[in-house]
């Protein structure tokens, strides 16, 4: 026998809670990409850069808490990063947006933006780990 948390009910449950948190995800992917466009312009693509910064820093805060700490519930903790973070982030668009920069010979910024965004990113995830450790008092 199953155990409870096993059910298809329970399955059924936590794979619409995620669909859900996707959809905030999502829609919140949209208001800060669509902020950063009015804030600073289209000569940069500033909203998918921030997106991948905070995305980076909050995935690494959940997880830490959720694993490092258990001061996540494993059910929430996979909403949040799966659900939440997925629609959120948005590194195909971090992709197709280098790659475009590179096929019109812009190799300048094509590069800034790649090395910008994953150093920003690996920078981002270990600060929200951190953050994470010191709020659990770690």
């Amino acid at each position: 026998m199953l155990a409870p948390r096993d059910c298809r009910g329970c399955r059924l449950k936590r794979f619409l809670l995620i669909c859900l948190g996707g959809a905030a995800g999502t829609g919140a992917r949209y208001l800060v990409a669509t902020g950063m466009l009015r804030w600073l312009g289209p000569a940069f693509p500033f909203g998918t850069f921030t997106v991948n910064m905070a995305g980076s820093f909050l995935l690494g805060a959940i997880m830490q808490l959720g694993l490092g700490y258990g001061a996540i519930p494993p059910d929430l903790r996979v909403i949040l990063a799966t659900g939440v973070m997925g629609g959120f982030t948005t590194y195909s668009s971090f992709n197709y947006e280098t790659l475009g920069y590179l096929q019109r010979g812009a190799l300048l910024l094509g590069g800034t933006y790649f090395l910008a965004t994953a150093l920003g990113c690996l920078a981002a995830g270990a600060l929200g780990i951190g953050c994470a450790r010191w709020l659990a008092g770690g």
